[in-house]
């Protein structure tokens, strides 16, 4: 089933601080959101409140609604273990788990969530991961090797693989390039395109043309000022986003002026 997100007027808190305030956003099925605009402007805590990472933090919290397909994940008796599941993260380093060797690092998610898989079961989900994630024909013949033992790019394609082993039905990505060479980069971009058939992604980027080649939708997020909350600025289809947007600070952030 297509996946789909709705949030209207989340603030997001960390105790009394008010780190963004007032998102209200669509995010479509099958399709890819970026997020683009400032360091500091709460675009990657919003990013994680939507599989509720972000309450890793002592203090976190958050008014307003995150609806998945009409549930809002904020309610009562949901499982954030369950929504971290449907709803996958990719991290900005890749972070395959040392000690575990390739194929078991595809499996984490699934081990952890309590299953346990026959050989030839285990086998299968590792085999089409790694495929999904563009990253079978690189490993097969070394599926016992480490992870660690990856090149930067494939590991974030490992992790990749890893996030979708699960089968969730979002995969959420903060800067899943910024630590990775620019034909690492290209190869991680063109898998993000293939992926998008299946799963709705979110993405946060610091890198105008990659967010202009890899979204469907932009989403410009900016602070008022020093120690004022994020807010998101505009929302629209990337195409019109990077060639007329409506608000000036767009135009000034996606042009280079600040940021």
């Amino acid at each position: 089933m297509a996946t789909s997100i709705d949030v209207s007027d989340l603030n997001i808190y960390y105790d009394d601080f008010l780190a963004v305030e007032g998102v209200n956003i669509s995010i479509p099925a099958r399709a890819v959101t970026a997020f683009i605009g400032p360091s500091g402007c709460g675009k990657s805590t919003f990013l994680r409140s939507l599989n509720r990472m972000h309450e890793a933090i002592r203090g976190a919290r958050v008014e307003g609604k995150v609806l998945v397909d009409g549930e809002d994940l904020y309610g009562r008796g949901i499982d954030p273990v369950d929504v971290r599941r449907r709803i996958g993260m990719v991290f900005q380093r890749p972070n395959p788990f040392p000690t575990m060797s390739i194929a078991q690092n595809v499996l984490a998610g699934r081990r952890l969530n309590g299953e346990r898989l026959k050989k030839a079961e285990a086998d299968a989900v590792v085999e089409q991961a790694l495929r999904r994630a563009g990253l079978w024909a690189e490993v097969k013949d070394r599926l016992d090797r480490p992870g660690s033992s990856l090149s930067g790019g494939q590991q974030q394609r490992l992790c990749i693989a890893r996030a979708i082993a699960v089968e969730p039905d979002v995969l959420l990505m903060d800067e899943p390039c910024s630590a990775l060479d620019p034909i690492s980069t290209s190869v991680i971009e063109d898998l993000i395109h293939e992926l998008k058939a299946e799963y709705t992604i979110v993405i946060v980027t610091h890198n105008m043309q990659q967010a202009a080649r890899v979204s469907d939708q932009t989403a410009f997020f900016n602070l008022a000022g020093v120690g004022r909350p994020g807010r998101l600025v505009e929302l629209g289809p990337t195409e019109k986003m990077f060639a007329n947007p409506d608000d000036p600070a767009t135009e000034a952030y996606i042009q280079g002026r600040f940021g």
